[in-house]
């Protein structure tokens, strides 16, 4: 059955009753809008897009694993200022031939990844489009904390990381050479392991800067760089290359360590903090905040590519 055979108004109603409500949520789908609980008195609010054939394809992975990819594309970024994620609204534009249990498994991932955390899918929108696209709103709270911003980084700072870098950009690589091995690279795309938790975590550490790795870790930490008026430098030895990386990347003709420094889509979150400050075990040390401009590798320019953009 086509999305189109139970029209917009059944569409909906089947998707919300698939939608838990989070402890947040005052008032859930079914109004114009939703309410949701604010004890900060501040919302931090962050809004993304994933459009078929540039940022997803449906044979790479279920509706499902798209679900859990877009809600943690933008619940990472309510993370990486320091806030605890709330909320999601949830904008679908598909094609009416589009399968209805195919939609039906996207509101399943996309409610599984907010639930895990205490969040929920509160509402949004739903139109006809000849390319499927789905874009996400998230809000979060900040919990009496300062907000975490890219321009917060000095001189002296350690750079920090927590969660993993690499995986889903070599699961990428493999699957568009046409290979669904390795798992553990597969998978990582398929459904990043996003630190959630380590957000707030750093915000209460005293965090100076913070970003999502979204488009590669030197890319973003480049953006930390500009955004402080500071050099970042990195070392090639905090990473270690897993057993299966090092043999998909001998396989594949490719370099481990462009994927670890220019991959993205992992959602790790990056930081920077005062020398002084004790890291807990969920925070590694990968570099150091200098006086200049922009990112080294081990004092020296990248050769690779440093991320993604989206425009080229």
């Amino acid at each position: 059955m086509s999305v189109a055979a139970v029209g917009e108004f059944g569409l909906i109603e089947r998707v919300t009753a698939r939608l838990p409500v989070g402890p947040a949520t005052l008032l859930g789908p079914g109004d114009d809008g939703a309410v949701i609980a604010a004890p900060d008195a501040r919302v931090v609010a962050s809004t993304d897009v994933l459009v078929e054939g540039r940022h997803f394809r449906r044979d790479w992975g279920s509706a499902r694993d798209i679900g859990h990819r877009a809600a943690a594309a933008n619940l990472a970024d309510i993370a990486a200022m320091g806030a605890a994620p709330t909320a999601l609204l949830v904008a679908l534009c598909m094609p009416p031939e589009l399968e209805l249990s195919w939609a039906e498994e996207l509101a399943d991932g996309l409610a599984a990844e907010a639930g895990a955390i205490g969040a929920s899918v509160v509402g949004g929108d739903m139109s006809a489009s000849p390319t499927l696209t789905i874009a996400v709103t998230a809000l979060g709270d900040l919990g009496g904390r300062a907000p975490v911003r890219r321009g917060g980084a000095r001189p002296g700072d350690v750079v920090a990381l927590a969660g993993r870098t690499g995986h889903a950009a070599a699961g990428l690589t493999v699957l568009s050479r046409g290979f669904r091995t390795p798992r553990l690279l597969v998978e990582a795309y398929r459904r990043p392991e996003v630190p959630y938790a380590a957000g707030p975590q750093a915000a209460a550490l005293g965090a100076t800067a913070m970003i999502d790795v979204s488009d590669g870790l030197l890319a973003d930490l480049g953006h930390v760089a500009k955004a402080s008026g500071v050099a970042v430098d990195v070392r090639r030895d905090a990473f270690e290359v897993p057993p299966q990386m090092r043999d998909a990347a001998q396989a594949l003709g490719a370099d481990p360590y462009d994927w670890l420094l220019g991959g993205g889509e992992d959602h790790a979150l990056a930081a920077t903090f005062p020398p002084d400050v004790e890291l807990p075990a969920q925070w590694r040390r990968i570099g150091v905040v200098t006086p200049g401009s922009g990112v080294t590798v081990d004092g020296a320019g990248y050769a690779g590519s440093p991320g993604w953009d989206h425009f080229r």
